[in-house]
């Protein structure tokens, strides 16, 4: 199967070439007919698994039919949980955006910047990617009306509709018109998720992806066993060694992040650490820096384990284990992705053997220990 029997415009073809979309993963081939035909899908499927395409592409080629348009007026609005995820899913739309004749504007807003600029850039917006509260700031300013609203998007939705975001969540839908599309991609199907599900889908298309097991195993993984207090050293020895020229490094908290990234700068390697507290600006200014491959290291907190797509990425350490095992595999699969082999290395103290075996166990995979002791990270 190709792009172009699923019924697409063909404006997005040459794109889809330039952008190497091949073939189409299994939730495009089942979710872009779908869609196009303005039926309700709920998609349940992991990151890595084309996800945002599945449905950016066929909302792009509906929108071609309206020809209408009132300013403020938005056509289309995603719901994402984070800032990073936000960036992301509007870069996919004004990346194949670009392929039609007739200008279709997509926006991206969030907290943690200056809403001034974005109430501005609401102007002549059809395409609105927003977390909860940004939205029902600009929606007080009556900067941004949704009565002309076609699609409802609710990316990562297991995440949308957890407790933090249940009071938001309800007053935007209250505020959306009854008639309309619904499209919820969640990576599990929770209760919460059910729950939406029954409320808002019509007759949805329901489609489940499975974790395949290749996944996991293109990835070579490596555990390093190590004291706590040698874990820096170790790092910077792995660093040195193997070479490594692009890494994501995952600790578990924005402290350690911190510290981590500024011990490496004083050892000589450029690196940086990204986590919550970091303004949006300079977030997103990192990110796009370390995918250019102008940053060499980037030190950041599970905020980069889920939703954040870095293609060809060689590297991710484990500074420290995450306490969940679903998010030791998110973290890794940061690398590993597109069918290209990654490499994932965890260094693993005493005191989290036990953990780490845990997590061996859940992800039904054991992973090669090696043993430090003999190593000289003295000159480190």
């Amino acid at each position: 199967m190709s792009f172009k029997t699923l019924g697409l415009s063909n404006a997005l073809l040459p794109e889809l070439a330039a952008q190497e979309f091949l073939e189409p993963y299994p939730i495009q081939s089942e979710a872009i007919p779908a869609i196009l035909e303005m039926r309700d899908v709920l998609g349940i499927a992991g990151t890595g698994s084309g996800k945002t395409a599945s449905y950016v592409l066929p909302i792009l080629t509906n929108l071609q039919k309206i020809q209408t348009k009132r300013d403020r007026h938005i056509h289309v609005l995603v719901l994402v949980p984070t800032r990073e995820l936000a960036g992301q899913v509007n870069e996919v739309f004004a990346t194949f955006a670009g392929s039609f004749k007739k200008k279709i504007r997509s926006r991206a807003v969030f907290g943690g910047v200056s809403i001034n600029p974005q109430m501005m850039g609401m102007q002549h917006t059809d395409i609105l990617v927003a977390t909860p509260g940004r939205l029902l700031q600009l929606v007080e300013s009556k900067a941004v009306h949704f009565s002309d609203l076609k699609t409802l998007v609710l990316d990562e939705a297991d995440k949308m509709l957890n407790t933090a975001f249940t009071e938001e969540m309800n007053q935007i839908i209250a505020m959306l018109p009854a008639k309309r599309q619904n499209l919820l991609y969640s990576a599990t199907l929770n209760d919460n998720v059910k729950q939406i599900h029954q409320i808002l889908l019509h007759d949805p298309l329901v489609i489940k992806v499975e974790a395949e097991e290749t996944d996991i195993d293109l990835i070579e993984q490596a555990a390093y066993m190590v004291a706590e207090s040698e874990k820096g050293p170790m790092l910077r020895y792995l660093i040195h060694t193997c070479e490594m020229k692009q890494v994501l490094v995952f600790t578990s908290s924005v402290t350690r992040a911190d510290r981590v990234a500024e011990k490496l700068r004083k050892n000589g390697i450029e690196a940086r650490a990204i986590h919550r507290k970091k303004s949006q600006g300079a977030r997103t200014d990192l990110l796009t820096k370390f995918k250019n491959g102008k940053l060499p290291v980037l030190v950041s907190t599970d905020i980069l384990a889920r939703g954040i797509d870095i293609e060809y990425l060689p590297y991710v350490v484990n500074y420290e284990l995450p306490r969940s095992p679903k998010m030791f595999i998110h973290r890794i699969g940061r690398t590993g992705r597109a069918q290209r082999h990654g490499k994932a290395i965890s260094l693993i103290s005493p005191e989290e053997e036990h953990h780490f075996w845990i997590i061996e166990k859940k992800m039904n995979k054991f992973v090669d220990r090696i043993k430090t002791d003999d190593l000289d990270l003295s000159r480190v």
